[in-house]
């Protein structure tokens, strides 16, 4: 079956740049469009690739202070830095025209989401987006604005009645989380390398959401150096319950890819493979739950140029109904322009070899297991408040 899916993309989104030096380099970015575009993806019958115009005030402030949209447009403007609002931070040094760029990340995701919920599309995707750190009244962890939690507040605003937000980067999915903490008619799953070890300091089992909305998040914090067969595992366990719990009419996902092994900032030890089969997985929710209604979001990832380009072009292909086989050698014509952008050499497969050998939790709990102990606090944490069984669901 053919999809209908739009691609947000155009050269201005390179424009959210902090620099030399910085980790979230635009690179990574330039080089994931050049592959997909190699294989053919972009091409596709049902793809549509469309660019956006930066997000207005009034969009921005659907979560964000209008004090800081201020901040942040003066010192995109030239103006100084505000440190107590996370802008002109080493985590998120000010850039010429900032607010421009961040904006259009921010447009690209909520016309996307908008696209899907009126059924002009089946799917959308922008890779730009994911910046789940961005807090309503200051910038943190490379996130300027956060687009995610503008695209939810658009879906309700719209009339969605359950939208349910799935974030599998290394990192707590911190500030969507913060903008839904009360709202019960968004679910916030986040599941990551643990706080106790990594940037935000967040996202332990016990944070399920305000007085308002009890369940309404569910945080999976993993142990560091859990690879494929952990996280596989532990996703399985956790993610497809509680989605089917809550029956949302449209499902958002964060794909952010640093939970790869060679991601030179986290610590989780993930493959390319394992993350194609886990955005398969997102897709096939997303059609079983919320019939079919699906915006992927990009996110962290800094192995620019031997994860990146890869774990998101698998993304794409299996938004499009057309998944690269991770089989596939990559277009010599993209490894030369590899070479010459970037001055190295990129890996040659769409896969890294990994088995992906991984054990159901209805195998049964392992309580001398790093990995279970994590998984068994989240379902004990979450699961009553959604109705389900900790043990047995």
């Amino acid at each position: 079956m053919t999809a209908r899916v739009r691609v947000v993309w155009t050269p201005e989104l390179l424009d959210y740049d902090f620099g030399p030096g910085h980790p979230m380099a635009p690179l990574r970015l330039d080089l994931t469009v050049r592959l997909a575009r190699a294989l053919g993806l972009l091409d596709r019958a049902g793809v549509e690739v469309v660019g956006a115009e930066p997000a207005t005030d009034a969009q921005l402030e659907t979560v964000h202070e209008p004090e800081y949209v201020a901040a942040v447009r003066r010192a995109s403007g030239g103006g100084a830095g505000d440190p107590a609002r996370g802008i002109g931070t080493e985590d998120d040094p000010v850039f010429p025209h900032m607010h421009e760029a961040a904006a259009r990340i921010v447009a690209g995701s909520r016309e996307a989401a908008l696209a899907v919920w009126e059924g002009r599309v089946d799917h959308a995707v922008n890779l730009f987006g994911g910046m789940h750190h961005a807090m309503p009244g200051a910038a943190a962890g490379f996130c300027v604005y956060n687009d995610a939690a503008v695209a939810i507040r658009a879906l309700l605003a719209a009339g969605a009645e359950r939208v349910a937000y799935v974030d599998v980067d290394a990192h707590h999915g911190d500030g969507v989380q913060r903008a839904f903490w009360d709202d019960p008619r968004v679910l916030t799953v986040s599941v990551h390398e643990s706080g106790a070890t990594l940037f935000p300091g967040t996202g332990f089992p016990d944070e399920t959401g305000g007085r308002g909305a009890p369940g309404g998040a569910v945080n999976l914090a993993l142990p560091s150096h859990t690879g494929d067969a952990g996280w596989l595992r532990a996703i399985d366990a956790v993610v497809p319950p509680v989605l089917r719990a809550f029956a949302p009419q449209v499902l958002v996902t964060q794909h952010g890819c640093d939970t790869h092994v060679e991601d030179p900032i986290a610590d989780l030890d993930v493959s390319v493979d394992a993350q194609r089969l886990v955005s398969t997985w997102l897709h096939d929710l997303a059609h079983e739950v919320a019939g079919g209604r699906w915006l992927a979001l990009g996110g962290g990832g800094y192995a620019v140029v031997d994860v990146v380009p890869r774990a998101w072009t698998h993304l794409l292909g299996v938004a499009a109904h057309a998944p690269v086989d991770p089989a596939t050698r990559v277009p010599q014509a993209w490894l030369d322009q590899v070479v010459a952008l970037y001055g190295r050499e990129a890996p040659g497969s769409m896969s890294d070899g990994a088995s992906l050998a991984w054990r159901s939790w209805a195998d049964g709990f392992d309580p001398a297991d790093d990995v279970d102990r994590a998984v068994r606090a989240t379902r004990g944490a979450a699961f009553p408040h959604l109705g389900l069984d900790p043990l047995h669901d």
